[in-house]
């Protein structure tokens, strides 16, 4: 999903690609429990997408803990253990630099939350009516 200030138009097929190449690693490191954390193993985190910077050497990776519990507490552990998947995606993907990780929280299923609430409210729904 695209951000505010960010569309798909602006980045390269390139960063897009590697991008969607990061996220699978990261998905694939999780879902595997290759990460030693009892907060990582206990939570399912879903990496919604991972947005390359143009030169492909920083990735900032948009998490969603499973229903939205404990979020800060997942980003924590995450974050404590970015050297580890720094390492990893290194590893498996095929780049001349090691991406740097950066993790955050994705507010985009909170923000269509809200404009379809907006969009359900009574006045709303009386004027597109």
């Amino acid at each position: 999903m695209a951000r505010a200030n960010d569309t798909a138009g602006d980045r390269s097929v390139r960063t897009l690609r590697v991008g969607e190449q990061v996220r699978h690693v990261l998905s694939e490191i999780l879902q595997r429990g290759d990460v030693h954390d009892d907060t990582l193993a206990s939570h399912l985190v879903s990496i919604t997408e991972v947005r390359m910077s143009p030169d492909l050497r920083h990735a900032t990776v948009f998490v969603k803990p499973l229903l939205g519990k404990d979020e800060e507490v997942v980003l924590k552990a995450l974050r404590t253990h970015t050297a580890f998947l720094q390492r990893e995606v290194a590893r498996r993907v095929n780049m001349k630099y090691a991406a740097k990780l950066k993790f955050l929280a994705d507010e985009s299923f909170d923000e269509g939350s809200h404009i379809d609430a907006l969009l359900r409210a009574p006045g709303v729904a009386r004027d597109l009516d």
